[in-house]
């Protein structure tokens, strides 16, 4: 039976939302013949967290003791991951019940495909939700075609914690890159260069917009611009270099 692997990393200080981006998992509504897990691993120097993760049946919980970043905690979750899919969910966040099945779907109609991103609303403090719009067009994205709009913006015109994707190339491209910002900016400028991917006009998932936002802090913007370079310099290197990725 083919597994799904939810990958979250968390801090003590999210156990409410964490509880409610459980509960979007449990809410699921999955392909037949797929099951998934809930791979979380806590950053900081305590655990505080277990608790809530066990609430939940198909999850797992892990913490490494010490403050390590957004990107070392994503890949030590990364290490614990059975599914041959994985998908990216923020602590803040939340799944709508058929972001599961749009990407699996995905993934079944174009079996080339290394990376499927999702459309999300933003979720308000007020739980109330507002839309925007794509800022590329869904369907089937070519090898490095996405990029184009990296190359002119500075940074991908999709929101990569939305991204579901194939665990082994994640794996193949070193996971979360060590930039202090924008780690997943740089994972994905690999992965959309390398491989094939496809963007979903479903909306799958909620962006939670909050006062204890993580990139809403001052702190947050600096050195934002020299994670960005980290960003353009990896894909201008990858161009150069003419790689290539057999499936």
């Amino acid at each position: 039976m083919p597994l799904l692997s939810v990958l979250t990393a968390a801090h003590a200080g999210r156990a409410d939302l964490l509880a409610r981006a459980g509960e979007s998992v449990a809410a699921q509504q999955l392909p037949e013949g797929w099951r998934l897990e809930w791979i979380v691993q806590e950053d900081g120097p305590s655990s505080s967290l277990a608790p809530v993760v066990e609430r939940f049946p198909f999850a797992l919980h892990s913490a490494h003791g010490e403050q390590l970043g957004i990107a070392t905690t994503r890949n030590l979750a990364l290490t614990r991951v059975d599914g041959e899919l994985v998908h990216v969910l923020d602590s803040d966040d939340e799944l709508l019940p058929n972001a599961v099945s749009v990407a699996v779907e995905a993934f079944d109609a174009y079996p080339a495909v290394h990376w499927v991103a999702a459309q999300a609303d933003d979720l308000l403090p007020d739980d109330s939700r507002r839309s925007f719009a794509l800022e590329y067009p869904a369907g089937y994205v070519e090898p490095g075609k996405i990029n184009e709009f990296t190359v002119d913006r500075g940074e991908p015109p999709i929101h990569c914690a939305g991204l579901t994707m194939r665990t082994r190339t994640v794996r193949a491209l070193g996971g979360w890159a060590a930039n202090p910002r924008s780690e997943d900016s740089a994972l994905f400028v690999a992965l959309a260069e390398l491989t094939p991917g496809y963007i979903t006009s479903e909306v799958t998932w909620l962006h939670r917009l909050h006062t204890a936002q993580t990139t809403g802090e001052q702190a947050w913007r600096t050195l934002r611009a020299e994670s960005m370079t980290m960003v353009r310099q990896r894909l201008a290197a990858l161009r150069e270099l003419g790689l290539e990725l057999d499936a």
